[in-house]
């Protein structure tokens, strides 16, 4: 009986011990290429491609950062950037949860739920590389090129199917008794909607918001199109900016490459919890 005991515990150690390890395999495959590119940003060109390299920059210099952000324009990358993340986060989330909450709620005659379900789900199967040419010469026909309108615009249309379906599935997993309770004590639709349904779901906001902001801050063909002039560039165009035919700029790269990151990073730091229960909301269904 004590062998048994001893075996099981020995098997017990030995799962624990390969889940930590296939852990630690993943967080360094995942950190390694960003700590790279923050180590590269420290340090002279000539010491990027040292061999061996060099895995802690030995002399730290700001140089690279000066030239990216104080000499180029990458300041106003990044705003553009901002700007145009944050105003197209806002707005797909805003009409997505609407329109997700109208889906998971209302009835429909004929199975419209479905087919509106469906017909939103399959613009997220079209590649963004089609509307390219119908989107350009739309935003020029209304004299929008080169404008960070056009972007939130752009984005918006491929980001609000994607809120709108994440926010149906948030939905439909609340109980409907809660905001029927809310309309029988005397609150409307809309009043149960803000004040039961949508506090309820700040999760699947958390987790949808953060999503779409990354969708939009990493977004590179839309912008390279529509956007000519550093006045309303993004930061994905500033950097690969630097890849010319006479040279390329791996320090300002890697050093506007990083800084790229930091915004992402706090503000899921910021909604990190709710951004866990969000991804795990509807996940086990008992």
């Amino acid at each position: 009986m004590a062998t048994i005991r001893t075996r099981s515990r020995i098997r017990e150690l030995l799962l624990r011990l390969s889940a930590y390890l296939a852990i630690l395999v993943a967080l360094i495959l995942t950190l390694f290429p960003v700590y790279w590119i923050a180590a590269n940003s420290f340090k002279f060109d000539i010491d990027i491609f040292a061999v061996p390299p060099e895995w802690v920059p030995r002399n730290p210099t700001l140089k690279h950062y000066d030239e990216a952000f104080v000499q180029r324009p990458f300041l106003r990358y990044a705003l553009n950037s901002f700007l145009v993340a944050v105003g197209t986060t806002a707005i797909s989330v805003t009409f997505g949860t609407m329109a997700g909450y109208a889906l998971a709620r209302f009835s429909y005659p004929w199975q419209w739920r479905k087919q509106i379900s469906f017909w939103i789900l399959s613009t997220r199967m079209m590649p963004p590389i089609v509307s390219i040419i119908p989107l350009y010469l739309f935003f020029n026909y209304f004299d929008m090129l080169n404008t960070k309108s056009a972007l939130v615009i752009a984005y918006t249309a491929f980001n609000l199917p994607f809120a709108t379906w994440m926010m149906k599935s948030y939905f439909q997993d609340l109980p409907v008794e809660l905001e029927e309770a809310a309309i029988v004590d005397g609150d409307t639709r809309w009043g149960a909607f803000l004040h039961v349904a949508l506090p309820l779901a700040r999760p699947g906001l958390a987790a949808t918001a953060i999503f779409c902001l990354i969708i939009s801050w990493n977004e590179f063909l839309l912008s390279l199109v529509i956007t000519l002039t550093e006045q309303s560039q993004t930061l994905p165009i500033g950097i690969a900016g630097r890849v010319t035919q006479y040279s390329t700029y791996w320090g300002e790269i890697s050093a506007a490459g990083f800084m790229a990151c930091v915004p992402i990073v706090i503000f899921a730091f910021i909604v990190q919890k709710h951004l866990v229960r969000g991804l795990s909301l509807g996940a086990v269904k008992g």
